[in-house]
């Protein structure tokens, strides 16, 4: 049996869609004589459940009639792409003074999420090997110059900071100090007062 991963989506779109309404299902009509023939009543029985509780109920029946579609893999282990995770509810929302009809937000949460859908689908049927192909060419050549060129040179450069270091600190020793310091000498022994009047 083909597994359609459509299901859990339309679940959450009419979950979205009848959050804080309950279904009421299985409406039951049941005649009930005695013997005699003489009374008859009529029983409407009406079955009210959460729809989590409903989809909770019917999953053993689904389960039976084929094979069980397994979880997919993550393919997005180290959440990269969080900030990708947008449904409809993400982008609009009707506050509770407006209100369109149930059928046209129903209508346009399912249009919502098929296009995106579709659209990523197409996109990455027509896109993602040449891509791939393209980053994986980029992150190599990158890869390369970082590993054989960036590393061995700053390396080579920290091997010689020691010594440029040593050099520095003498010539700033020979010819940056002794002025400085002399100057500061000259100018320590001035004397400012100040008078009033």
């Amino acid at each position: 049996m083909r597994c359609f991963p459509y299901g859990a989506w339309w679940r959450s779109v009419r979950r979205t869609a009848h959050r804080h309404q309950l279904l009421s299902a299985h409406h039951l009509s049941a005649s009930a004589s005695t013997n005699m023939g003489v009374e008859k009543e009529k029983l409407d029985t009406s079955i009210i459940m959460d729809e989590d509780e409903f989809n909770r109920s019917i999953e053993p029946i689904l389960s039976k009639k084929g094979k069980v579609c397994s979880a997919a893999q993550d393919r997005d282990p180290n959440d990269i792409n969080t900030h990708l995770k947008v449904s409809f509810a993400d982008v609009i929302g009707e506050p509770m003074s407006t209100h369109s009809f149930d059928k046209v937000w129903i209508g346009s949460h399912a249009t919502f999420e098929l296009v995106k859908f579709f659209f990523y689908r197409l996109l990455t049927t027509l896109l993602a090997v040449p891509m791939a192909f393209i980053l994986g060419l980029v992150f190599g050549v990158l890869s390369c110059i970082h590993i054989w060129l960036v590393m061995p040179v700053i390396q080579s450069v920290m091997m010689l900071l020691p010594s440029a270091q040593k050099i520095w600190r003498s010539l700033m020793d020979i010819f940056i100090s002794p002025p400085f310091h002399s100057l500061g000498k000259c100018l320590s022994s001035i004397q400012v007062q100040t008078t009033e009047d």
